[in-house]
């Protein structure tokens, strides 16, 4: 059974910590009681906090590990390649204005 390290554990509280300030901002926005500038700032802090989840999901692929059997039985760990999402393409028949 694994174990967290104190490195580990510092950063899912810092992901942990800025998706449940995420969700207060979006609670907040959705709300519809904050004045236009205190919208913006929201916004504002909501951006720097989905760059900074993004960056901890990217380190956090880039260490896992997927521990497969070889032919022989024996295990085998193997990087882990997370699957690629095609790019929508741009589509002509939808329009915002």
């Amino acid at each position: 059974m694994a174990t967290k390290t104190p490195a580990t554990k510092s950063t899912e509280e810092t992901f942990d910590n800025a998706m449940s300030r995420l969700e207060q901002i979006v609670e907040q926005m959705e709300s519809a009681q904050l004045p236009l500038e205190e919208l913006l700032t929201r916004y504002e802090e909501g951006v720097t906090l989905v760059k900074v989840c993004e960056q901890k999901l990217a380190a956090v692929e880039k260490r896992i590990e997927i521990i497969t059997r070889n032919a022989a039985g024996e295990p085998q760990i193997e990087e882990f390649e997370p699957e690629k999402k095609p790019v929508a393409k741009p589509r002509d028949d939808v329009s915002l204005f």
